[in-house]
């Protein structure tokens, strides 16, 4: 499967179905517990927002996720997960057959995450940023007790602004380096993505949390880019100055999310690297998957407590995660 096009720098699809879930059902589609499904798969950034998100609101119930295998291919992602390989509220093998059903012929990206609408099999969104925005907005009759404001009024101006050069720059910066087809688009998005890096290091130094001082949206967003770096992105996708445990503040800052409860209990590191090095086959065509890094360092203590904050506000952590969302032993650091 082809991602690099020799000569070019890489361009996002950014095609998105953006139907929206909204609690008045505006766009036809209301906020109800259990209508929708959330389709993800833990080896996708965008998709681990979503994860990540739903969990630190409480969601669960709500608005149930089905959880497709790390790899795909031309057609789909794959609900090879399951047994007899086809989601088990769906009925189909392939996020594929969602689409379909929603626009005959669809032509853009089949993408994780996708929200479908379980009585008629359609996908009602997946566009991924306003996903969890609304997550925190919309589907408020259904967060947890202590849920906290992942997106609050006062801040949201900062928070849009710091989203929007984190993703040209890191979320995306590191696919603009990883499938860049010449020297010349490579180097602009290497130096564009530790550029911001070394800004976003700056700026978390005497803060613990990117805007304000709780979790927020923001923090959300760049966490899924860091915890892949090591694994995929230094290496497959060449983004290769420094590893993230190379830059004190960022990995630190990285360690510290892990470490709270809705982020690093989400992370499937054996996902991620089978679906990089496996799927990106014109960058890794032997289809060897590394056996590092070693994942105990994600445990150690970092010690941003010291800077204050408090991760929930006047919220609460989440409960444990479900025996039936636990990611697997081996795909994630060993507990000591």
């Amino acid at each position: 499967m082809s991602y690099v096009s020799a000569g070019k720098g890489y361009s996002r699809d950014s095609r998105y179905l953006t139907t929206r879930i909204t609690a008045d059902g505006r766009d036809g589609f209301p906020v109800e517990a259990g209508r929708y499904r959330l389709v993800v798969s833990r080896a996708c950034p965008w998709a681990g927002r979503a994860v990540i998100v739903r969990r630190l609101l409480g969601l669960e119930r709500a608005l149930p996720m089905a959880v497709a295998g790390p790899t795909h291919d031309e057609r789909s992602w794959r609900f090879d997960l399951d047994p007899q390989g086809r989601d088990p509220v769906l009925g189909i093998e392939r996020l594929q057959e969602a689409y379909f059903a929603r626009e005959p012929g669809y032509d853009r990206g089949i993408t994780v995450p996708a929200i479908v609408d379980v009585p008629t099999g359609k996908v009602v969104t997946n566009d991924f940023p306003q996903m969890t925005i609304d997550m925190s907005l919309e589907w408020t009759a259904h967060h947890r007790d202590g849920a906290p404001a992942l997106y609050p009024p006062a801040l949201r101006s900062e928070i849009d602004a710091v989203d929007e050069v984190v993703y040209k720059d890191v979320n995306n910066g590191v696919y603009r380096a990883g499938f860049a087809g010449s020297q010349e688009a490579y180097g602009e998005a290497y130096g564009r993505l530790f550029a911001r890096l070394d800004w976003l290091s700056e700026r978390l130094e005497r803060s613990r949390y990117l805007v304000g001082d709780t979790v927020t949206e923001a923090d959300v967003r760049l966490f899924t880019t860091l915890v892949r770096f090591d694994a995929v992105y230094h290496g497959h996708f060449k983004c290769n100055r420094q590893k993230l445990s190379e830059m004190p503040v960022l990995w630190a800052y990285a360690r510290d999310l892990f470490q709270t409860p809705g982020f690093g209990d989400t992370v499937d590191f054996e996902h991620i690297k089978r679906h990089y090095y496996l799927v990106h086959d014109d960058i890794n065509p032997t289809g060897i998957v590394p056996a590092g890094p070693d994942l105990s360092g994600w445990l150690e203590p970092h010690g941003r407590e010291a800077l204050g904050g408090r991760p929930f506000g006047d919220g609460t952590p989440p409960g444990p995660v479900s025996q039936a969302e636990t990611v697997p032993p081996g795909h994630t650091p060993p507990t000591r």
